[in-house]
């Protein structure tokens, strides 16, 4: 098997919350496709937080493309010149008000969908957490706080009695199984 080979991108459209490139490339076939659509994104960082009453704080936010109400863990896009422990640390503290004096834990980086988009989701624990501030939310952000007891949440995910997406189910089950084998005292 080989890589594709690109012969030229064109940018059908710009903005800060991503461009769309139309890219044509050659497969290893000799088949060129002339219009192959690119989405570029930014990175993220996103991180399942636990408390020390083993609750999982989740953030129930309105997604405008799925038409309804989500809860998510905690995430969002680095600022400057932030490592991604820092954007991370961040971004649940605007979020949701909480913090630990414990470290991020780092649970595993993974491309959102290498199909059409470029960007990668890198996904962490943080144990401990407590509240200790208010929520610091942009002008465009409406975000309730849940807890959630962490043990119960994956049977909660997997029969739908939860409406979430596919990085919170995935970053959930990624710290279940973190846990398990490190056998992390909550």
């Amino acid at each position: 098997m080989e890589k594709w080979k690109w012969l030229k991108s064109e940018y059908l459209h710009k903005s800060p919350f991503g461009n769309i490139r139309k890219d044509s490339c050659q497969l290893p076939n000799g088949i060129v496709i002339d219009d192959y659509y690119v989405n570029e994104y930014s990175d993220w960082v996103n991180s399942v937080v636990i408390t020390k009453e083993n609750q999982i704080v989740l953030v129930e936010q309105y997604r405008y493309a799925g038409e309804d109400f989500f809860l998510e863990v905690p995430a969002g896009k680095k600022e400057g010149n932030e490592t991604d422990e820092e954007g991370l640390i961040r971004e649940v503290k605007e979020e949701t008000g909480y913090t630990s004096l414990r470290s991020p834990i780092f649970l595993g980086e993974f491309m959102i969908n290498p199909a059409t988009q470029n960007n990668k989701v890198k996904t962490f624990l943080i144990l401990e957490a407590f509240k200790a501030y208010e929520q610091d939310l942009d002008d465009t952000e409406e975000i309730n706080v849940k807890l959630f007891d962490f043990d119960n949440l994956g049977n909660q995910i997997i029969t739908n009695k939860i409406n979430t997406q596919l990085f919170t189910a995935n970053a959930y089950f990624m710290a279940k199984n973190f846990m398990a084998e490190n056998l992390v005292k909550k």
